[in-house]
């Protein structure tokens, strides 16, 4: 039988993997500066911000089910919303995602939570459900300009009206 602690080890070890690859894996040569996949995603236009925000999600959701209290969901659900909307800014966007690397800053968010748990307030259903439709809606929205934008820019440098 798995205990909640072996359960919460394993789920860490996850989250830490996901993050990991998603904002720290690739190491720049002769530099401390590491990057993932997050922002190479980043250069897909009108998708790529949508497949990073998907997987940060999953890091946020699971943490909410290992129990962090409200609070803590919000400043991991805002690391989202900055990444995103800042990511779907072309080129400075991929700048910013880059060094922003929300993943990891959320993991870490998750890990201080742990070694001191401050509340035993878990998060109701209704809570998670709100917060991944509002997460879902943001993405769908700053994911409809990025492509408007882009198909804006095309049709002036094609010249089709």
């Amino acid at each position: 039988m798995i205990t909640k602690s072996q359960r919460t080890a394993s789920t860490l070890k996850r989250l830490r993997r996901i993050s990991y690859v998603l904002d720290n894996a690739i190491p720049i040569p002769g530099t401390k500066f590491r990057f993932g996949i997050d922002p190479i995603l980043g250069f897909i236009p009108g998708g790529g911000d949508t497949v990073s925000a998907f997987f940060a999600a999953y890091i946020v959701w699971e943490a909410a089910t290992l129990g962090l209290p409200k609070p803590i969901l919000m400043r991991m659900f805002s690391n989202i919303l900055y990444d995103t909307f800042a990511g779907s800014i072309p080129v400075a966007g991929d700048l910013f995602d880059f060094a922003w690397k929300a993943n990891a800053r959320n993991v870490a968010l998750l890990e201080e939570y742990l070694k001191s748990p401050e509340s035993n307030e878990k998060p109701d259903k209704w809570f998670l459900f709100l917060l991944l439709i509002g997460l879902i809606l943001f993405v769908a929205v700053v994911g409809t300009i990025s492509v408007l934008i882009i198909t804006f820019f095309f049709n002036l440098i094609t010249g089709n009206r």
